[in-house]
């Protein structure tokens, strides 16, 4: 198995970040145009991996989603940096920090409009870890 650890510059906006570009380079790299599974995790507490359509609005849509889901108030007892942070925590319950995705003849097998990304809703952290982690068939 081959690993890569990145290290992803969020700044302090919330939402997503695009990961399929790396992923697809990480691949290419040690894939040799085979067949494998790709791993995809973030070693943090406050944020997830997800498969999503990014742009056309679909991200502020999720964003907005999980607001509603998870407001950001202070009802919440884990009580800490920005307003809200209490949510970021509870978002490993909606998502998940890490995804697996099959890699079909080294390309990931995502659909037309799929991207891979690092879903950060906590404005608190600039840079985020995200292990990557190729296992050939």
């Amino acid at each position: 198995m081959e690993t890569l650890r990145l290290t992803v510059r969020t700044g302090t906006d919330r939402g997503f970040t695009d990961l399929t570009p790396a992923c697809r380079r990480f691949v290419a790299e040690r894939g040799g145009g085979g067949d494998g599974l790709l791993s995809v995790f973030v070693p943090h507490a406050t944020a997830a991996i997800v498969v999503i359509e990014l742009g056309a609005g679909s991200d502020d849509d999720a964003i907005d989603a999980l607001d509603r889901l998870l407001p950001r108030d202070d009802r919440w007892r884990h009580r800490h940096g920005s307003a809200g942070h209490g949510a970021d925590h509870v978002l490993p319950l909606l998502a998940s920090p890490s995804l697996t995705v099959p890699v079909i003849g080294g390309e990931l097998g995502l659909g037309m409009w799929q991207s891979i990304a690092l879903l950060d809703p906590n404005e608190d952290n600039a840079e985020r870890s995200v292990v990557l982690s190729f296992l050939g068939g």
